[in-house]
Order: structure tokens, then C-alpha cells, then sequence
């Protein structure tokens, strides 16, 4: 008797996949998609406004700043030439925006570091106190929250030849107070000084804040082997503080560049331009009624603020973590001075 034996052979319905893969197929679950659904409904007022008030009034500066478009030009569109770069070409070869660029680079150079001193050093002594440490938060922040009009307003009383308190100060020690506001040497100097008591608060919450979150015990190890005052905080605090200083490094030096109310409220841009600034000149463009050159005025701000940004994530900016030969000599040189 011969014993066969029956192949079963595959379903006829079912076709092979082709590429050899057995995945199983691509199932949506419906409840996802209402999700999906429902979250692009309710980002949608939020995107309609995004398109509408923001990016497209940015694209379209933007475009103004390649034309001639003045304000007559509102009525007739259609009057409005295309000029390439013959508004960025006249930016730089126009006498008034060459001053009020050297000026918005002193705000920067100077005002950034003194801002950022003074937060840093305030901050260092509110972390060291007990006491009233709340009440002397809330005072240095004060001015932040105060309206820059009004601060303004104050700063040119105290700043006033005749009867301002600066120089009622300085008669009691027998010196005649300069002319602060009037001075083509003395005006922007006297604004930076007030910029930065105005604007040190922000970066002392901040840098306070940073310096909470270093470990104690790394001070007084180094303290224990004989590390001075200086040395800690050279060599541990602001190493520690790197991503903190970033950032107020950051948003301190945009601010800078964009130093208007002041100057605004204070000396009008004067006295003969040397305190006005590069946005002080876009707002003046803008009234003018040159809207494609105050356009492209705008957009050289803005190349400078990405090209200031990049500086200082450049210098202040995380680095590798594998040190080199040279970064390991520094290290231990710098770790002998920090204990001598």
C-alpha cells in the first residue's frame, strides 16, 4: 500500500506582496485623525492672525525694501519701480546713516558690558545675603516694570543744567555740572547710564538665578584647598555661568541695537545726531515717507542683530567636551593660580 502524501497548496485569493516584506498595511485609527483634525481647528485663529499681522507684513517690507515706494505711492500702487539694491547701496553711502550706525555700536560696546557688570555684580551680593532678599529683588526689578516714558521723563529733569539734582550734587562740591544733555560727547553717555540702571534688573533675576543652581560644594572644596575669593569666581562661578551669560549677553546686545525710546524722549536724536540711532533713523524714514529706503534701513538691522547673535553664541557658546593638549595646560595653570 503506497502512503501518498497531500501538499496543501497556498489560498488562490491570496497575491504575494511584492518586495518580499511581510509589513502589515498602513491602518489610520479615526480616532487620530479627529485629533489631528481638532488640533489644526483650533491652531488655525492662531495661524490665519500669524500669516496675516505677521509674516506677511515681514515678506512684504521685505519686498518695499527693493523699491522706490514712497507715500504718494499708497494711492497708485501700480507707480511703484522695482530699484534692486539701490536702496541698500544709498544706505551706505549716505552720511546720517554712517553716523547713527557708529552711534547704535557705541550703545552696544559700551552699554552691554556695563549692563551686564552691574546685573552680574548685584546679583553675586543679593545671592550672599539672608535677609531682605525678596525686597531687594523687587526694588532692582522696579524700574523694569516702569514705563520707559516715564523713566525717561525723570532722567531729563535729573539731567538739567539749571536746578537738575547732578548738578546741585556737584555745586555742593564746588564744580559746575556740565551741559549732560546738550553735549555732543556727553549726551549719548548719559543715556547708556541711564539704559543700563533701567535695564539690570532683567539680567540680575536672571543671573541670580544661575548662580543658585551651582553646587555649593564645589566653593567650598575649592575654598578648603585654598582658592582666594577672586579665584572662585573666576575660575568656577562664571565658567559655570557660561549658558546664563549667553543668553543675557543675547538679548541685552538686540536691545541695544534697537535703542529709540531714550534718545526718543530725551534729546529728540540730538544734539547734532549723536545720540540717534539706526532704529531712531528707520522711525524718521518711515515719517518721511520713504518707505522702501526705511525698509531696507530695517533690514540692515536686522543683518546686524543675526550677525551679533552669531559673535556671541561664537565666544559664549557651548564647546567641545574633549579638551585639547593646550585646553588641559590652560586648565591646570588656571586651577594653580586659583589656589596661589
Amino acid at each position: 500500500m503506497t502512503a501518498t502524501t497531500e501538499v496543501s497548496s497556498p489560498d488562490r485569493g491570496h497575491k504575494p506582496r511584492s518586495g518580499g516584506g511581510s509589513s502589515p498595511s498602513r491602518h489610520v485609527d479615526p480616532t487620530r485623525r479627529q485629533q489631528a483634525l481638532a488640533a489644526w481647528m483650533l491652531a488655525l485663529p492662531f495661524t490665519l492672525l500669524f500669516l496675516a499681522f505677521t509674516l506677511g507684513p515681514v515678506l512684504a517690507s521685505f519686498g518695499m525694501s527693493f523699491t522706490d515706494m514712497r507715500r504718494a505711492d499708497i494711492r497708485s500702487p501700480f507707480a511703484v519701480q522695482f530699484v534692486g539694491l539701490d536702496n541698500y547701496v544709498k544706505l551706505i553711502e549716505d552720511p546720517v546713516f554712517r553716523k547713527v550706525t557708529v552711534n547704535t555700536l557705541l550703545y552696544l560696546v559700551l552699554g552691554v558690558p556695563l549692563t551686564m557688570a552691574l546685573a552680574l555684580g548685584v546679583a553675586v551680593l543679593l545671592n550672599r545675603i539672608v535677609r531682605f532678599k525678596g525686597f531687594f529683588r523687587v526694588g532692582y526689578y522696579l524700574p523694569v516694570v516702569t514705563s520707559i516714558v516715564a523713566v525717561s521723563v525723570v532722567w531729563k529733569y535729573l539731567y538739567r543744567d539749571n536746578g537738575g539734582v547732578f548738578n546741585t550734587m556737584l555745586s555742593w562740591v564746588g564744580l559746575d555740572g556740565p551741559a549732560w544733555l546738550d553735549s555732543t560727547t556727553l549726551a549719548l553717555p548719559s543715556l547708556i547710564v541711564m539704559a543700563a540702571w533701567r535695564n539690570f534688573g532683567t539680567l540680575m533675576i536672571i543671573f541670580l538665578a544661575g548662580l543658585q543652581t551651582i553646587p555649593k560644594e564645589m566653593n567650598e572644596a575649592a575654598e578648603v584647598d585654598g582658592a582666594t575669593g577672586w579665584g572662585r569666581f573666576r575660575y568656577i562661578t562664571l565658567p559655570m555661568l557660561r549658558p546664563v551669560l549667553l543668553f543675557g549677553a543675547v538679548i541685552t546686545g538686540i536691545g541695544y541695537l534697537q535703542f529709540f525710546e531714550e534718545a526718543f524722549v530725551m534729546t529728540k536724536g540730538g544734539p547734532l545726531d549723536s545720540t540717534r540711532s539706526v532704529t531712531y533713523f528707520t522711525f524718521d524714514q518711515f515719517g518721511f515717507g520713504n518707505f522702501g529706503y526705511a525698509a531696507a534701513a530695517s533690514y540692515l538691522l536686522f543683518l546686524a542683530v543675526v550677525l551679533l547673535t552669531f559673535v556671541q553664541f561664537r565666544l559664549l557658546g557651548e564647546r567641545d567636551d574633549k579638551p585639547s593638549k593646550r585646553q588641559a595646560k590652560k586648565a591646570e595653570q588656571a586651577r594653580k593660580e586659583a589656589l596661589s
